[in-house]
């Protein structure tokens, strides 16, 4: 199963955690999340309980494989 990047979305909070972890230069934290995804091959997206985690550009984005709210992005 794959992510539908067009219903990828995160809150206010989700938008300042993921600039916090993964850094300032992001500019559309969206837009950056749904490009990673879509790049990503199936081996780099892994569903864990209710969670997606894709890694991508050195970093590891946390996804609710409900609502498709980005929830973190830390870097590895």
């Amino acid at each position: 199963m794959t992510i539908p990047v067009e219903l990828l979305h995160t809150t206010r909070l989700g938008e300042l955690r993921i600039r916090r972890n993964v850094g300032p230069e992001i500019g559309d934290v969206v837009a950056w999340c749904r490009e990673c995804v879509a790049a990503s091959s199936p081996h780099d997206i892994m569903r864990r309980g209710k969670n997606w985690y894709v890694r991508a550009r050195g970093c590891v984005i946390t996804i609710n494989a409900h609502s498709y709210t980005i929830i973190t992005a830390h870097r590895v």
